[in-house]
């Protein structure tokens, strides 16, 4: 939704030409001054709290596996759809229109709409049509059943269904992943929404621009030499993280600590109790689980996600700490240096977890990492990127001092136990790939149909330890196309403009943290847990947001 109004009469002028460069159009019309619908503000108020609270919520709650934390994530998404849709409701009502990142802040008869606006639109409207379809196929294939599965039976109970249509193996695996995507899309849209909105202090106009407009009003015989003062002095401030975006990344970053904190003091105390409470009926060993997470991978997983993001954060706020010093601004406390610590423990705790995946994937994304901040930190001093090069020694140090000797066990049987007997699962799955090539066996279906093909005296599985094929087998070709198309496009929007301007750094570091996550995907089941799901949906969310300056 745009802050322009194009209908509304008024007198035209032309635009001062200092205002208005090639990355700019104005259009002149006359705004009334219409003020913030105080509902609007108690819902963006909402919106916050329930995303912020969602946020911890989901890897404490024993990582969302359980109905009761599984449906309490859905009730909150689905108030957040209810908040977004009464914004909307308001806004139409009202004529409100809330100033959005892309575009400047409209003064008297001029507004000013940044270059890439159009085309900002066209990926919004295609993000919306993927995420429509993908709860679509789902409706459709619980709606479309051709089976139930009755577990306790053993057996399947069949129905008539239309062949050519989304249809499903198991209805009630199916209405719960309905229920749980249509969650998940009213969350990523609502927080998309979201973040999108300035801030009343951020639609504020700045000291520069306040130059600028006195700069350009001034004629006088020095015109030219006024212009380029004007010029200098209004340079635009450099780029610094939302304010929103900063309040949800600190809380994902703190939260992500305690709970790596967690998870090492579990460990280093011996008990089998999740959080010290409960033992869980799965995976009942202490080394089997990590913090709240009964299943460590699913922890080592969880904290892969956020700590590069952690890291990218960090050196964002640092370089606008500088930029800042540099202008002669005041800076203020610099807290952003609580990052560090935060992120050294979050990489270090999936090392800890002695997860083979987990600990894998966060050594490739310490590579990964490290390359990043070399080449962010290329016109630094030698001892700054000595400094930061000693960040990560102190990461592999710390790691390797908890955890390694019992890793080094682990990954020395890997080919003893055949990646915990993975690769009989593998051979069992494919060939239910190749009997529902496209349209699959319905969404959550993969425990009931594996059910079928299992080989006698084969162990059942609930997952296949590889998401790709797992969602290949109950979306099919169909769905899991449309599903990769949304999320490259989700991850991927910085590449084009008209959304919060950013530099490459911060979006490459969320890239680094979905990629790792996929490549966890391949050899075990991240998405199939609520929490994870969340969390990269949630950075998918994030990364949507953000554009090229």
């Amino acid at each position: 939704m745009d802050d322009l109004d194009p209908s509304s009469p008024g007198p035209k002028r032309s635009p001062d030409i200092g205002l208005v460069s090639g990355a700019v159009r104005a259009r002149t019309h006359r705004r009334s001054r219409v003020q913030i619908p105080f509902t609007h503000t108690v819902c963006d108020w909402i919106t916050e709290a329930l995303i912020l609270a969602m946020v911890v919520f989901s890897p404490w709650a024993f990582g969302t596996t359980q109905p009761w934390s599984i449906w309490t994530m859905n009730t909150a998404g689905y108030l957040l759809g209810g908040l977004l849709l009464t914004k909307w409701l308001i806004r139409w009502k009202t004529g409100f229109r809330p100033v959005r990142w892309g575009f400047t802040r409209p003064e008297g008869l001029i507004v000013l709409e940044e270059k890439g606006t159009r085309t900002s639109r066209w990926i919004t409207g295609i993000l919306a049509t993927l995420t429509v379809l993908v709860v679509a196929f789902t409706f459709i294939s619980a709606l479309n059943s051709r089976a139930t599965f009755l577990a306790d039976q053993g057996r399947f109970e069949y129905r008539d269904y239309i062949r050519w249509l989304p249809h499903s193996y198991d209805s009630l695996s199916t209405w719960q992943a309905f229920w749980n995507y249509l969650g998940l899309a009213l969350f990523f849209w609502a927080g998309r929404d979201w973040l999108l909105c300035k801030t009343e202090q951020e639609t504020r106009p700045s000291q520069g621009d306040d130059r600028a407009r006195r700069g350009n009003s001034d004629v006088s015989s020095t015109r030219t030499s006024s212009a380029v003062s004007s010029s200098q002095k209004s340079a635009p401030p450099a780029w610094t993280v939302p304010n929103r975006m900063q309040r949800l990344l600190w809380v994902m970053c703190l939260n992500g600590a305690l709970l790596a904190l967690e998870g090492i003091l579990q460990r280093l105390d011996g008990t089998n109790k999740l959080l010290w409470l409960i033992v869980p009926k799965f995976n009942n060993s202490a080394e089997a689980q990590f913090g709240p997470f009964a299943y460590r991978s699913n922890a080592a997983t969880y904290l892969n996600l956020v700590w590069p993001v952690c890291l990218g954060f960090w050196l964002a706020l640092r370089k606008a700490a500088l930029n800042q010093r540099q202008r002669g601004e005041r800076v203020g406390r610099e807290s952003y240096v609580m990052l560090l610590p935060c992120a050294v423990i979050m990489a270090a705790a999936p090392i800890f977890s002695i997860s083979r995946g987990g600990a894998f994937v966060a050594l490739i994304n310490l590579l990964g990492a490290m390359v990043l901040i070399f080449l962010a930190s290329r016109r630094e001093g030698t001892l700054v990127r000595a400094g930061m090069l000693s960040l990560f020694i102190i990461i592999l140090g710390f790691s390797s001092y908890l955890g390694w000797k019992n890793l080094q066990d682990r990954i020395t049987n890997i080919f003893v136990d055949n990646m915990s007997n993975r690769s009989e699962i593998y051979d069992n799955a494919r060939p239910i790939a190749n009997d529902f090539p496209l349209l699959g066996t319905g969404p959550g279906t993969f425990g009931p149909i594996y059910f079928l093909y299992k080989q006698p005296g084969h162990t059942w599985a609930g997952y296949l330890h590889d998401d790709f094929l797992e969602t290949r087998i109950t979306f099919g070709w169909v769905g899991f196309s449309v599903i990769l198309l949304l999320t490259a496009l989700a991850a991927t929007r910085w590449i084009w403009p008209g959304a919060i301007p950013s530099p490459w750094e911060f979006p490459t570091f969320l890239w680094l943290a979905m990629a790792g996550c996929f490549l966890h995907a391949k050899y075990d089941f991240p998405f199939q847990v609520y929490s994870l799901h969340f969390l990269f949906l949630l950075l998918c969310c994030v990364a949507s947001c953000l554009s090229r300056k």
